[in-house]
């Protein structure tokens, strides 16, 4: 049996503002987008009422499960793990007979019995498929995602990018590898571009060799830059403007992931173009209304080792959260106490604002929204002082924010019963699972 139906996921991509590029680009640019925004039969989505329940990690949880967040309750990423009887689409088209792979799913645990191929998102406590190259490639998206705004690539890392490269040689895509490289020297948001199209590459490469019937991609380096510097946007007017220290006003990375996208859909395109092929963005993201700086904590484990936090692991999740494992409920109550009670002593703003207590773990959010000078102190437990410069890197400057609107995308020949309204993105479930 051949590909029945490929799932591309281009987490929160705000289309309407995509229609502007296409509109003011030459008839040779963005060829391919062109394709699916003039060519193929489209709906939207929307998703949950409340903001902080537009996330991308409960969104996909409500596609892979069937239901809405008031159904399946799953809030954290990386929390699937913790509800073991809820069935995904992925098991349920494997239960049909049919071949299955998906590469990074967001907050999706890998329960298939066989694998065409697995590789799981970087945040999620599960295991790849079995075979040595995807064990590597998971470890591999783990440290350099996680490690992303250091910049710290390990040897095994970068041995595992020059092993993708050599299976994937191919003149066209491995000269547009080498061209992103490169210009991600001078251009440090093409870096999340270059790791989006690694894991397209090394989905071609699976795609090809192991001949899924169903295949999904997630693709997050847009939703990434959309965030950091959706205030460049040269199609979207009366913004708030970033600082010319954080990026040169003249510079657009919204056009430059365009570029990649383009590129990643057109290959796409021209590999299935008598199958089915199925777009969707989950959500979007609209510029937001004021300037909130985003930090990581440096090291976690060597953090709460300075300020005396008993605990087993600790588990860094997306962007400023992580999860703390402790082995006893006095453990976790003293981190807690400590944790909430630290401060910044030059505008005493609360350093974790968010912290959400579990039966054996603390899920902490690093919510400090102000810049942080080289001088600032953070206060622990009002006996503790540390810079609190050293303890962080910079993320960056909040530009976007979620928004309930989705896109969805279908090949024209398609055999979807496509809605005529907007629909609930949980929704998507079902459509797939008519195609099995």
């Amino acid at each position: 049996m051949s590909l029945k139906l490929l799932f591309i996921q281009l987490n929160e991509i705000n289309f309407d503002l995509v229609d502007k590029y296409l509109l003011a680009s030459k008839k040779n640019k963005f060829i391919n987008l062109k394709v699916i925004k003039n060519n193929y039969q489209s709906f939207n989505t929307y998703a949950e009422e409340q903001y902080e329940n537009l996330e991308p990690w409960i969104q996909w949880v409500s596609v892979n499960l069937g239901k809405g967040f008031s159904e399946h309750n799953i809030f954290r990423l990386g929390d699937i793990v913790n509800f073991p009887n809820e069935k995904q689409i992925f098991e349920k088209i494997e239960e049909r007979g049919f071949k299955v792979g998906a590469i990074s799913p967001m907050n999706a645990e890998n329960r298939l019995k066989n694998p065409s191929y697995f590789l799981p998102d970087p945040w999620t406590d599960t295991k790849s498929d079995v075979s040595s190259f995807s064990r590597r490639l998971s470890l591999m998206l783990k440290q350099t995602i996680n490690d992303n705004s250091s910049g710290r690539l390990t040897i095994n890392s970068i041995l595992t990018i020059i092993e993708i490269v050599f299976k994937t040689l191919n003149y066209k895509n491995t000269f547009f590898l080498i061209k992103l490289i490169f210009s991600s020297i001078i251009k440090p948001w093409k870096k999340s571009l270059v790791l989006d199209y690694l894991i397209h590459l090394t989905h071609l490469y699976f795609l090809k060799k192991k001949l899924p019937n169903f295949s999904s991609i997630f693709l997050n380096a847009g939703a990434h830059i959309q965030h950091h510097y959706l205030y460049n946007a040269k199609h979207i007017k009366d913004l708030p403007k970033n600082p010319k220290w954080y990026l040169n006003p003249l510079i657009d990375p919204i056009e430059d992931m365009l570029e990649v996208y383009d590129q990643i859909i057109g290959d796409y395109l021209k590999l299935f173009n008598k199958d089915q092929l199925l777009i969707s963005t989950g959500l979007r993201q609209v510029p937001y209304n004021m300037a909130q700086f985003y930090y990581r904590l440096k090291n976690h484990r060597s953090f709460l080792n300075k300020i005396g936090v008993s605990f087993v692991k600790v588990l860094p999740r997306m962007t400023r959260d992580f999860e703390i494992i402790f082995n006893n409920k006095e453990n976790l109550n003293n981190a807690k106490d400590i944790l909430k009670n630290i401060r910044s002593k030059r505008d005493n703003f609360s350093i974790f604002s968010e912290i959400e207590e579990r039966d054996k773990s603390l899920f902490v959010v690093l919510t400090y929204p102000n810049e942080v000078k080289k001088d600032d102190v953070m206060i622990v437990n009002d006996n503790l002082e540390l810079n609190f410069f050293k303890e962080l890197v910079f993320v960056a400057i909040k530009n976007g924010m979620h928004d309930t609107k989705g896109y969805v995308f279908c090949s024209s020949n398609a055999n979807f019963n496509l809605p005529k309204d907007s629909v609930h993105i949980s929704k998507l479930h079902d459509m797939i699972l008519s195609y099995f």
